[in-house]
C-alpha cells in the first residue's frame, strides 16, 4: 500500500532520511519512533507529498507519486486522512462545521447527506453530544477525538497520525491509543502513528520502525522490538522503563 524505496532529504544541509526503504500493508498500523530529529515527521509527510524525496521513489498503491500532476496528486491525497498533532481545528466553526468541512470542500454531496456522514462519524467516536460546541469549549482529548471524526470524514484507506498523545494526559492518552486499534478493528483502515511514546506504541503497533540518525535501526512486531538487540533500541526502550523481561505481551492489542 505505502512503500519507500530508497528515499533520501536533506534538510538546510543536514541528512534527515539517509535512503530508508520500508513498506506498510493494508490493515496495518505502522508506528514510527526515534528521537528528536530523527525524521520521523519528515517521512509522514513524504507520505503525502508535502515534501519531495531528493532522491528514491514513494510509492501509493503501487504507483510513484514523485512526479505526479496536481490533480492525479489530489486524487492519491483522498485516500489519505490526517491527525495533526494539535487536533488543527479551526476555532470559529463548531464541532459538525469542522467535521464536514472536507466533505463541503471536495465533494458535491446535498446539506442532508452531509449531516448524515456527519452524525455517523460523530457516533462512532462518542461526540454525539457535541456537534454543536466550538473547540475552545472542549478537552485537549475531545478535540484529538474531532480532529479524528474529521481525519475519517471522506473514509480514507489510510490515516496518519502526528503525535497523536502529545500533550494529553496518560488517562485520555490511553484512550486515544484505544481508538487508533478501534480504527484499525472495526473500519479496516492502514494507519501510521509518529510518536515519542513507545507504552502507545507497543499497545497500537502492530509494527514498530526506529529512525536513527536517518536511517532504519528497527523495524519489527512489538514482541520483537522489544528484544531487538540494537543498543540504539535498547538504550531507547529502557529510557521509558520498558525492558525485555517486562509483561508488555500481555496487554499488546495488535493480535
Amino acid at each position: 500500500m505505502i512503500r519507500f524505496e530508497n528515499i533520501t532529504k536533506a534538510l538546510g544541509g543536514k541528512t534527515v532520511l539517509d535512503r530508508i526503504s520500508f513498506e506498510v500493508s493494508e490493515g496495518e498500523t505502522l508506528v514510527i519512533v526515534g528521537l528528536s530529529g530523527a525524521g520521523k515527521s519528515v517521512t509522514l509527510k513524504h507520505m503525502i507529498r508535502l515534501m519531495q524525496p531528493d532522491s528514491g521513489v514513494v510509492m501509493i498503491d503501487g504507483e510513484s507519486i514523485n512526479d505526479l500532476g496536481r490533480s492525479a496528486l489530489q486524487v492519491t491525497r483522498t485516500k489519505f486522512g490526517m491527525l495533526f498533532q494539535s487536533a488543527a481545528l479551526l476555532q470559529w466553526m463548531s464541532v459538525k462545521d469542522n467535521v464536514a468541512l472536507p466533505l463541503r470542500e471536495h465533494m458535491k454531496i446535498s446539506e442532508e447527506e452531509i449531516e448524515k456522514r456527519v452524525a455517523s462519524k460523530l457516533n462512532l467516536l462518542n461526540l454525539s453530544d457535541a456537534g454543536d460546541k466550538f473547540p475552545a469549549n472542549l478537552s485537549g482529548g475531545m478535540q484529538k477525538r474531532v480532529g479524528l471524526a474529521r481525519a475519517i470524514i471522506m473514509n480514507p484507506k489510510i490515516v496518519l497520525y502526528d503525535e497523536p498523545t502529545s500533550g494529553l494526559d496518560p488517562v485520555t492518552s490511553r484512550r486515544i491509543d484505544d481508538l487508533i486499534v478501534d480504527m484499525r478493528k472495526e473500519l479496516g483502515i492502514t494507519s501510521v502513528v509518529v510518536t515519542h511514546d513507545l507504552h502507545s506504541a507497543l499497545f497500537i503497533g502492530t509494527r514498530i520502525m526506529m529512525l536513527h540518525e536517518g536511517r532504519i535501526v528497527e523495524n519489527a512486531p512489538p514482541e520483537e522490538f522489544i528484544r531487538s538487540k540494537n543498543e540504539t533500541v535498547q538504550s531507547f526502550l529502557e529510557s521509558q522503563y520498558i525492558t525485555k523481561k517486562g509483561k508488555w505481551e500481555t496487554g499488546l492489542s495488535h493480535e
